[in-house]
């Protein structure tokens, strides 16, 4: 096995994945952002869960938001649900593992809230379990997912937003969640502050 060669699939494989996603992802990106956009314009916070590199990119994204981007601005309102070692440890033990999510959800969400829910297959049943407890708070769900949506995709309502990556390697489907949350990042930043200075 020629190690330099693997290594140089990995960035190739990479490459052509985020291309796959550029063509695809511009139109669902450009609506989570207005979604968000509108939601911080009307008072409302963005929520954030997944579980192992998703729950890192949940995590992410709320710090981009609360602390800053690229530019200096003021602090937007985030919260990472995968975070508080003692609620999400409480909440295993006392009811279930699924619940850990949704019951943060139900106790923090409002209606002009957003959901930001992040699997690289879709069939987290805890980020599940997060989305139907948004949806009984009237939130809106950003879902970032991969391969074919898996069962989040089904659960998904009108008004909210799928954002797939087009492919089956969780490595790539990372890879380009990341690469999304930074779009989204700059977007918000756009529409609420203006200009390219940074």
């Amino acid at each position: 096995m020629n190690l330099e060669e693997r290594i140089g699939d990995h960035f190739r494989e990479s490459i052509e994945t985020k291309q796959r996603s550029m063509e695809e992802l511009v139109t669902p990106i450009q609506h989570a952002g207005n979604c968000m956009t509108q939601c911080l314009l009307n008072g409302g916070k963005i929520l954030t869960c997944g579980n192992g590199g998703s729950a890192g990119d949940a995590q992410h994204f709320s710090a981009e938001l609360l602390n800053r981007f690229e530019k200096e601005r003021p602090g937007l309102p985030a919260v990472a649900l995968t975070t508080d070692s003692s609620t999400i440890t409480a909440i295993a033990n006392d009811y279930d593992y699924n619940e850990i999510f949704a019951k943060q959800v139900s106790a923090l969400g409002q209606t002009n809230d957003v959901l930001l829910a992040i699997s690289t297959s879709g069939n987290s049943g805890n980020v599940s379990a997060a989305i139907n407890a948004a949806h009984e708070r009237d939130m809106t769900v950003v879902a970032l997912t991969g391969r074919d949506g898996g069962t989040m995709a089904g659960l998904l309502q009108e008004k909210d937003i799928e954002i797939r990556v087009p492919s089956d390697r969780t490595a790539r489907i990372q890879e380009v969640h990341l690469v999304v949350i930074h779009c989204l990042c700059d977007f918000i930043d756009t529409q609420l502050f203006g200009g390219d200075e940074v």
